[in-house]
């Protein structure tokens, strides 16, 4: 298959806007990682005019896909950790042309993960945590279980790859399996939700408990990227926060994250007077505090 897709990655690599050309190959009968095809070809350009293309090739009983991706846009996969896959990618790929060393930059860089890229990812955790956790227990006390149940397992999940994060990885597809390793008793929770057999209410109870102070020993680590932006200024409008550059990936959450921050002490808010009487415009700022 790679004979034949020979010409098809080589006109690639040929273009001065490609940045590298990778190849995955499917390991085993039903790889989930390639997406069953039997080749990827991973294409990194400098620009494009769409973010992604992808094109699909067959030959034969085989069959193989292209996938044209932008610097900017691949980032932002590893930032987000919207294309899970995109790490396996990485680190398993045959690199098949590498203009000045990105692609061998890019696997240093990953594999070293900077401690400024960690803080943005474990912020991005935290306010996915928090958000399945607030919502999940609005839920619970409403006495509906078996959707409190999903938000409770997202969170789980949320808090599995918040600890992964922590320790210099990267979250993996097999996340419960790195967790196990490296903190158990997150994998205990896991397995206490889904196996224990208590009644479905006493497990989200439990867990709801368990959950609260795993978050609060987190709260530190988990908004040190956003308190070190809204450190850059006096005080905040909402709308400033929610687009700040970096912090508009933190998206639907933020509004959540923040209200947290203000229950724990860690940010204040600023009344500052509208034209309406007894009316003001509610603004933030990092505690007094933390200065």
């Amino acid at each position: 298959m790679k004979d034949i897709l020979r010409p098809i990655y080589q006109e690639r690599a040929s273009q001065s806007n490609t940045l590298g050309v990778l190849m995955v190959e499917k390991r085993q009968k039903s790889s989930h990682t390639t997406d069953t095809f039997d080749v990827i070809l991973l294409v990194i350009v400098k620009e494009a005019d769409q973010p992604l293309l992808i094109k699909h090739y067959t030959y034969n009983d085989q069959k193989a896909a292209m996938h044209i991706v932008t610097e900017a846009h691949l980032k932002e996969w590893l930032l987000l950790g919207t294309n899970r896959k995109i790490f396996e990618w990485l680190q398993n790929a045959k690199v098949l042309f590498d203009r000045n060393e990105y692609v061998a930059n890019l696997n240093t860089e990953l594999r070293e993960f900077p401690f400024y890229g960690r803080k943005v990812k474990m912020g991005l955790e935290f306010a996915k945590l928090l958000r399945r956790y607030v919502d999940g227990k609005g839920l619970f006390e409403k006495k509906q279980f078996l959707d409190a149940y999903n938000h409770v397992v997202h969170s789980l999940h949320h808090l599995a790859r918040l600890s992964v994060i922590e320790n210099g990885l990267h979250p993996e597809l097999t996340v419960w399996h790195q967790v196990k390793q490296i903190e158990p008793e997150i994998f205990k929770l896991y397995e206490e939700l889904v196996n224990s057999e208590e009644t479905l209410e006493k497990r989200l109870e439990l867990l709801f408990l368990a959950s609260e102070f795993m978050i609060h020993s987190r709260t530190k680590i988990g908004s040190e990227h956003l308190l070190m932006i809204l450190n850059h200024k006096k005080y905040w409008t909402f709308n400033e926060i929610m687009n700040e550059e970096e912090l508009i990936p933190y998206s639907v959450d933020l509004g959540v994250l923040l209200e947290y921050l203000i229950d724990k002490g860690l940010v204040d808010v600023v009344s500052l007077e509208t034209k309406g009487q007894g009316i003001f415009h509610r603004c933030y700022q990092v505690s007094d505090k933390l200065l």
